[in-house]
């Protein structure tokens, strides 16, 4: 549609084009040259940009509809943007309706830009991938090919991210049918610098600061299939990740997000049982005791810490006590495996070793049912990966580093690497923030409520189809300039 345009940028930009060929040939650096053509393109990518929205403006100023909607030139000024290619630096100019007073860019709106915004959606897109793999400043240097944000910018976007709740995502036309589901669930303990503000952190009578934060990390599959046939690793199939703090309360939040997506996508009359495997938390237990017809089992790797500390001062026959043990378990014999704890702790010869027997002891007796559950089903109920998942989706970002995070940052972090781990779109995500909502409102759609990444996803999907087959239908030997008048009417509309 707007040929010329294209045309008029690229002829001014030949001669640098041409300028990194000839250097080329006389260094024969291919490194260089594929670096400065990838930057010498995304000066390209912005003139056109810039030209686009410019030309979109001068219409504008130039329309009959224009002002028999009572808008007339206020005065003209730029506007800088950080996009992903680079700065765009653009005239634009100020309207006033004078029946209504309002001011206004109209091309701002047109062309849906939000008026207060410093960076593109496409440049937080790129910053909220990078950033949530390595760190604030890496992020802000990825937001753009030729330009960057501060690391102080990066934290303000992330901490003020709203996630789409399960709720308000479609349900699936045909929900999936399982006979099993499975949901594990751990944490991972965060460092903080503080918790409101600094100098917050308080010190108890050991010496200690409390400046760690819990981020919990739920996660739901439907079982276990090897990653190849001839391999020997396995995956999770169709596994769906929950992060982040849920302190107090706000554990009832996160089973009702699990339960939402349950029942968002599966039939859940079709499941025979949901099995919630962990290590016996509280907040864990909380779950279990929100989420309906859930069965608790104890994971595997905690049922083994456990009984290896109450056997591990036998030497030789550790490995046959606790073959009796996981025995007594698998029958339900409770008051049994009270009395062979008792008499392992009997050999102990080391008070720190009696100890550790009825720790573990303990820490069965209070997961009773749920070791039997997890013995007793084995066929039906896999060993749980949750440590494994903490280490990859939070910890390798968030704690296996000296670092430290607030509690508001640490939250966010953790729903940000769960949401990336789903496969979601960072650009979704950015589309359906409140800026966002705002600048479709003030573009005419206030009818609109946007609730979710997804449902904004449907409505582009709608509002390019609509553009696609009106311009689809226009013959090709129309000219570029009556194109773009066409193109210029059917949007003028909302004025």
């Amino acid at each position: 549609m707007y040929e010329n345009i294209i045309q008029q940028a690229m002829s001014e930009m030949v001669p640098d084009f041409e300028r990194i060929i000839e250097k080329y040939l006389e260094g024969k650096d291919f490194a260089v040259l594929n670096t400065e053509m990838k930057e010498q393109s995304a000066l390209l990518g912005a003139s056109i940009v810039k030209r686009l929205i410019e030309d979109i403006n001068r219409m504008l100023r130039e329309s009959r509809e224009r002002r028999e909607k009572g808008w007339y030139v206020v005065k003209d000024d730029t506007r800088s943007l950080l996009t992903s290619l680079g700065d765009v630096c653009f005239k634009r100019t100020l309207f006033i309706n004078h029946r209504t007073g309002e001011r206004a860019y109209l091309a701002d709106r047109m062309l849906c830009l939000s008026p207060r915004e410093r960076m593109t959606e496409d440049a937080v897109a790129q910053m909220l991938k990078e950033a949530v793999e390595t760190c604030y400043r890496k992020g802000g240097e990825a937001s753009s090919i030729l330009g960057s944000v501060s690391k102080e910018t990066v934290k303000e976007k992330i901490h003020g991210l709203v996630f789409p709740k399960e709720k308000d995502l479609p349900v699936e036309e045909k929900k999936k049918e399982c006979s099993y589901l499975y949901i594990e669930a751990d944490e991972d303990h965060v460092s903080l610098q503080f918790h409101e503000k600094r100098g917050d952190l308080k010190t108890n009578e050991n010496g200690y600061k409390d400046n760690t934060v819990l981020e919990k990390l739920v996660y739901v599959h439907e079982g276990v299939e090897k990653e190849n046939p001839k391999g020997v690793r396995n995956r999770l199939i169709n596994a769906h990740y929950f992060a982040g703090g849920y302190p107090g309360e706000e554990n009832k939040e996160l089973a009702e997000e699990i339960y939402e997506y349950l029942d968002r996508t599966y039939d859940l009359e079709k499941v025979k049982k949901i099995y919630l495997s962990a290590d016996g938390g509280s907040w864990i237990k909380g779950l279990r005791d929100r989420i309906p017809g859930v069965t608790y089992v104890l994971d595997e790797f905690h049922m083994q810490k456990y009984l290896r500390k109450m056997t591990g001062h036998l030497l030789d026959s550790a490995e046959d006590a606790r073959a009796e043990l996981r025995r007594l378990i698998r029958k339900g014999k409770k008051s049994a495996f009270r009395d062979y704890a008792e008499e392992l702790c009997s050999y102990a010869e080391k008070e720190n070793t009696a100890k550790a027997v009825e720790e573990g002891k303990r820490y069965i007796l209070d997961n009773w049912q749920a070791a039997v559950t997890r013995l007793k089903e084995k066929g039906i109920v896999y060993g749980c990966s949750a440590e494994g998942h903490v280490s990859h989706l939070l910890s390798s970002r968030m704690s296996s580093r000296p670092m430290g995070w607030s509690v508001k940052g640490a939250d966010c972090m953790a729903h940000l690497r769960a949401y990336e781990e789903n496969g979601c779109s960072m650009l979704k995500l950015v589309k359906m923030q409140p800026q966002a909502i705002e600048a479709a409102k003030a573009a005419g759609a206030e009818d609109m409520i946007i609730f979710s990444a997804e449902e904004v996803n449907r409505w582009e999907e709608r509002y390019h189809k609509k553009d696609g087959k009106y311009f689809d239908v226009i013959q090709a030997g129309i000219s570029a300039e009556t194109r773009k008048k066409a193109w210029f009417k059917a949007n003028i509309t909302w004025l």
